[in-house]
């Protein structure tokens, strides 16, 4: 039963808006995530922030793996996340371009 007033859509329809909004709410997530960890790492033993900061480019290997954001966006914070905050340990990370099959 619809509740009056109420529109019904296709999934379909609306997938490149949750896929838009999604991947949105992924690079925010990632900015602040970055942002807080600059907070601290200047306040905690290196090997620990080296630790959180390898922890979050696991995230973010993850995140661009479900496509849950470009792997260009998510360079791209990284980038701009160590030009803001150069105390950030170096961590390498290699982000995938998709999900292996």
């Amino acid at each position: 039963m619809t509740r009056p007033g109420r529109t019904i859509r296709r999934a379909s329809e609306d997938a490149p808006v949750i896929d838009e909004t999604r991947s949105e709410r992924t690079a925010r997530l990632l900015v602040a995530r970055l942002e807080a960890l600059a907070r601290v790492a200047g306040e905690i033993r290196h090997p620990e922030a080296e630790r959180l900061v390898e922890l979050a480019s696991v995230a973010t290997m993850r995140a661009v793996a479900l496509e849950m954001i470009q792997a260009e966006r998510a360079a791209e914070i990284w980038r701009d996340a160590r030009v803001r905050h150069p105390q950030l340990p170096q961590v390498q990370i290699d982000l995938p371009e998709q999900l292996a099959a």
